[in-house]
């Protein structure tokens, strides 16, 4: 039975060249869930305090255990290159909004 996490990845301080340059694999990577079996439900960039640079990325995934978001995380082009400077995975109870609990 699949689960849902959030992972909240802060970037590290002085890597948007970086994350630019690696943006189209990264989202590459996130859509082959055919390859890793972690779907990704919701996602994008997080952005500083004027709304305005990238400085992290929050996803919500479905996955059979925390283990496989980990390894799924791990081999994301972004965390390959060293971008991001922490990484939280939670489990999450994804009950507003679930487009599989409405009516």
């Amino acid at each position: 039975m699949n689960q849902f996490f959030a992972v909240f990845a802060t970037d590290k301080p002085g890597v948007l060249a970086l994350r630019q340059q690696l943006r189209a694999s990264h989202r590459a990577y996130l859509r082959a869930s055919d390859a890793h079996n972690v779907i990704v439900r919701l996602g994008g960039p997080t952005l500083d305090a004027a709304g305005q640079a990238m400085n992290g990325t929050l996803l919500v995934v479905e996955a059979r255990g925390l283990a496989e978001v980990e390894q799924f995380v791990e081999a994301d082009p972004y965390a390959q290159a060293g971008l991001f400077a922490h990484v939280e995975i939670r489990p999450w109870n994804w009950s507003l909004g679930n487009p599989e609990l409405r009516g």
